[in-house]
């Protein structure tokens, strides 16, 4: 073997070698980046879903139900009001044991959640992120208790419209997040509430 075949084959056997190492290294680090993709997606999923729980707790309290469409939850944020309220002893009361409650004013929804978060838009709570404005499903619902009509809702997002657009390459990994999560009988994706039980519990909690 000549000397110059001889460099040929150490520079294309290199080369093999390099490509082999790429792969192997890919081949690992892949499910790190999903994870790492997956984990700052339901961040900001999760934040939706609990903007959406606090409105509809003031609108349960305002109402005696759940609101069942995001046309309601969302007018009801932006012109519903809920009082400010202080304990005070109660002027009756000559053991100064009881105390009342004292209506300081009133303030709309909207304001007392999200006055403080920038760039807020509560029209945009009814959409998952990363999806072209997909809505969240949301449910509500009375169910029996103890003999007793108890309301009840549920919002949420499978892990399809959270974790397809723009992670076209995890495909086989998303298949196999939802194939373990449906083997343990729980949702393969995130939700807050339920239509089963009595739970404002989101389920990453």
């Amino acid at each position: 073997m000549n000397k110059t075949v001889k460099n040929v084959l150490i520079v294309v056997m290199t080369i093999v070698i390099l490509v082999l190492a790429f792969k192997i290294y890919d081949s690992i680090m892949e499910p790190v980046r999903f994870n790492a993709e997956k984990d700052r997606r339901y961040s900001v999923v999760i934040q939706n879903l609990k903007d959406i729980r606090e409105i509809q707790r003031y609108y349960k309290s305002s109402n005696g139900v759940y609101a069942d469409n995001f046309n309601k939850l969302i007018e009801f944020a932006q012109v519903g009001e809920i009082p400010i309220v202080r304990m005070v002893p109660d002027p009756t009361d000559t053991t100064n044991t009881r105390s009342i409650k004292d209506t300081l004013g009133y303030v709309k929804v909207s304001d007392s959640l999200f006055s403080q978060r920038e760039n807020f838009k509560l029209a945009s709570i009814r959409y998952i992120p990363y999806t072209d404005n997909v809505e969240f499903e949301m449910k509500a619902d009375t169910i029996e208790k103890s003999g007793v009509m108890v309301p009840v809702f549920e919002a949420k997002a499978s892990n399809k419209q959270i974790l397809s657009k723009g992670m076209e390459q995890y495909h086989q990994l998303l298949i196999n997040l939802d194939a373990s999560i449906e083997h343990l009988e729980k949702y393969p994706g995130l939700k807050v509430g339920s239509l089963q039980e009595v739970s404002l519990d989101g389920n990453w909690e």
